[in-house]
């Protein structure tokens, strides 16, 4: 329960505070890449309910349903999605999916039925949480598409090298987690984001 009061006003507060900022993106996407300003994409929540993701569109095609994989060098990503990409700041309209109840601030993050449908029953018990934003498994995976670049089979490689850890990740701090530690967790992507893009700006 406290939780979810957590999230709401979190959530709430962040939306209306970030609003003039969220406005000026989407007028940018929408200017410099055209319409849709946002990419929405069905994702397994808890219990195996479905539910449509939010974020800004950084890429060319919007409608591609059968994979979330881009590395950083992706064709298909547009010059305003990079820069979207590289501060997060596409996954902010995310906040709106953790008003709406799909999402949490703090959980693993969904993933698409196409690779849900390869969970092993162990991995599967992941689903009697709520997915969200960030959590330990985020943290230690936020260069993903960097790690993905030099593959030579991107949907290989992530389902047998990269899932398996990020599950077993997520589900460890799931089956332990406490509104202090979701604190903790927040806080800390916080201030590695901050860091993250202080070395970026910096020549």
């Amino acid at each position: 329960m406290l939780k979810r009061v957590f999230d709401i006003l979190v959530s709430l507060c962040g939306l209306c505070c970030l609003s003039p900022f969220l406005l000026l993106i989407g007028l940018l996407v929408g200017i410099r890449d055209g319409c849709p300003i946002f990419f929405k994409q069905k994702r397994i929540g808890r219990y195996g309910s479905t539910f449509f993701l939010w974020k800004f569109r950084t890429m060319v095609d919007s409608k591609i349903q059968d994979t979330q994989l881009a590395t950083t060098n992706d064709e298909r990503i547009t010059l305003t999605g990079r820069i979207l990409r590289k501060y997060k700041i596409d996954e902010f309209p995310q906040l709106w999916n953790v008003l709406k109840g799909d999402m949490s601030l703090v959980g693993y993050r969904p993933e698409i039925p196409y690779y849900v449908a390869k969970y092993t029953p162990e991995q599967k018990k992941l689903l009697q949480y709520k997915p969200g934003i960030v959590d330990p498994a985020t943290l230690y995976f936020k260069d993903e598409n960097n790690l993905l670049n030099t593959s030579q089979n991107v949907e290989h490689d992530y389902i047998h090298k990269i899932l398996p850890i990020k599950l077993k990740l997520s589900l460890d701090y799931a089956q332990r987690a406490t509104f202090r530690s979701d604190l903790k967790c927040i806080l800390e992507t916080i201030f590695k984001l901050l860091l993250s893009t202080l070395n970026k700006c910096l020549p």
